[in-house]
């Protein structure tokens, strides 16, 4: 007979799922369905498409959450009815599936805790990121484009849509910077774990003499602006400089002057947006991408608490969250929270969602010591 005790670890499943729940405020999401169900239905919604695709989105967030609460409940229930009847007929097959599912609902409600820890004031956002090579010359620049890469992959896996805003490359091979969006619910919350500064450690493919190289990135990520949010930049703020976009080794890519560089005066905030045909549309991105930087420095002004958001981050020494070394050994280790994994392919192909994990636990822990 199975040595589970299948009565306490159920007890426990719904224990955590009760708790789940009542954090997830299940009342307030089905009336939260049924307003954006009647925004989703009116006649002059996809007047304004923009507006449209954030309705429909985060009607269909909604209704996802709410089905997975509903589903982890009918297979506790489901669970406990198959412990019960193999147990009275003494089925040894049926407890050996009873307890593949009791680690699988283990993982699924792990899963969903996850996202109620997501409760800072922006969270729920969509997330504007950005990546720059630091110190390590040409091997910072790769490693740069790998993040890229790795985030982008990340993204898709989870089939979130994502939208590159700009892409500034290095002269020989990578990128000096990357800005992309990732337009999906509780980006922010999820991804602003990933700000800082990151180190590789591998023997450089572009040394001849084969020497083992260290180099930087920063990552850093704020929550994308909203039309309800009130930040106005008047003109005479900012200065607006045009220039022809380039693509890898400084080819030229366009014709025209069509990429946008805004400046911010006041508090010189930085944004450059060229991967658009035309200027209207790279200004346009370029100023909400600066909206949002400016928000969220307003927000850091007010709360003095720089370092729970995207920050200034150096990208150097003694400055770094997480390592990926490739030579000696195979290692992706988090500073912060000592997850590590030895698989360093399947980390730069995106499986990511473990490092995010603790990274999230651990920024909560660090929240309720400091209250």
């Amino acid at each position: 007979m199975a040595t589970t005790d299948f009565p306490a670890e159920i007890r426990a499943l719904r224990a955590k799922y009760q708790s789940i729940e009542q954090v997830s405020d299940v009342e307030g999401m089905r009336k939260d369905i049924e307003e954006l169900s009647e925004e989703a239905g009116a006649p002059d919604l996809w007047d304004d498409p923009a507006a449209a695709q954030k309705v429909t989105s985060k009607l269909s967030h909604r209704q996802s959450a709410l089905e997975r609460l509903e589903t982890l409940n009918s297979r506790i229930d489901d669970l406990e009815v198959l412990v019960e009847l193999a147990e009275d007929e003494g089925d040894e097959d049926s407890l050996a599936e009873a307890e593949k599912e009791l680690v699988s609902l283990g993982k699924s409600l792990d899963d969903l805790e996850i996202v109620t820890l997501l409760a800072g004031e922006w969270d729920e956002r969509e997330a504007v990121v950005t990546i720059r090579s630091g110190a390590g010359g040409v091997d910072a620049a790769d490693f740069a484009e790998m993040l890229l890469r790795m985030y982008l992959r990340w993204a898709e896996r989870h089939g979130y849509p994502t939208q590159v805003l700009d892409t500034s490359y290095a002269e020989e091979a990578g990128l000096k910077s990357a800005t992309f969006e990732v337009k999906a619910p509780y980006a922010f919350g999820t991804l602003s774990v990933e700000a800082g500064t990151h180190r590789l450690v591998r023997i450089s493919p572009f040394d001849n003499q084969g020497r083992r190289q260290t180099s930087f990135a920063a990552v850093e990520v704020i929550p994308l602006i909203e039309q309800t949010d009130v930040i106005e930049v008047p003109d005479n703020e900012i200065r607006v400089d045009v220039f022809r976009s380039s693509g890898p080794g400084g080819q030229s890519v366009n014709t025209t002057d069509s990429a946008v560089r805004l400046t911010h005066l006041p508090t010189g905030t930085v944004v450059s947006m060229q991967n658009e045909k035309s200027q209207i549309q790279n200004r346009a991105a370029a100023m909400r991408v600066l909206q949002s930087r400016l928000l969220l420095l307003k927000k850091q002004e007010e709360d003095a608490e720089k370092k729970a958001f995207a920050g200034d981050v150096k990208a150097s020494w003694g400055d770094q969250m997480r390592s990926y070394v490739l030579n000696p050994y195979q290692m992706v280790k988090d500073l912060r929270t000592n997850h590590e994994v030895g698989n360093t392919s399947s980390v730069f192909d995106g499986e990511i969602d473990d490092f995010i994990d603790a990274g999230i636990r651990w920024r909560t822990n660090n929240r309720n010591d400091a209250a």
